[in-house]
């Protein structure tokens, strides 16, 4: 079945499929996509054949393989992977089965935008700050510094022990509704 549909993907460019179908045939095809890309950069006709042929046998159609290792892969020389995208359309009127499109990227494509991480720009950006601020802090209140340590380090085992016996609270409240549970059973 991934064969038929790896053949229908290469000689159509596209195809509407289930979802399940979709999520399962994009390795597979950008495997044999990758063989394709390792045929391109050898340098052995031997090795060339070697990769058409494990091509062939994953695929079993000689027309697709050799559309696709004569033609297509020129387009993905370029890629270091994500060959394919699948796109949800919705379910299908007669099982109500989640339908998607499969595609193949084409070379100039070049995907989402990528976005810096908001997490990490945060703590970047507050780490800035609090150097920038230490130096100004630490001159300015040197013995006030030593004063607002112990609290601090007061605060932390009170903060643990306070989850500690929450947790132990909510251990304990679920053990007494399991137990419940079972004496309504019997």
């Amino acid at each position: 079945m991934m064969g038929n549909l790896a053949v229908a993907l290469i000689t159509h460019g596209r195809i509407q499929t289930t979802l399940t179908k979709a999520k399962a045939l994009r390795p597979f095809i950008e495997k044999v996509i990758t063989l394709a890309k390792k045929a391109e950069a050898a340098n052995d006709a031997a090795r060339k054949l070697h990769f058409r042929r494990l091509a062939i046998s994953r695929v079993r159609d000689k027309q697709a393989v050799a559309k696709l290792f004569d033609e297509l892969v020129t387009e993905f020389t370029a890629r270091s992977g994500g060959y394919t995208r699948i796109y949800k359309i919705g379910q299908r009127v007669g099982d109500a089965a989640e339908v998607a499109l499969i595609e193949l990227i084409d070379g100039n494509d070049e995907g989402y935008s990528k976005k810096p991480a908001k997490k990490a720009a945060k703590k970047a950006t507050k780490k800035a700050a609090k150097k920038e601020e230490a130096p100004a802090a630490e001159e300015a209140e040197a013995p006030a510094a030593a004063e607002t340590e112990a609290p601090a380090a007061e605060k932390k085992p009170v903060k643990k022990a306070a989850k500690k016996a929450a947790k132990k609270a909510a251990k304990k409240a679920a053990k007494k509704a399991t137990k419940k549970a079972t004496k309504k059973e019997d």
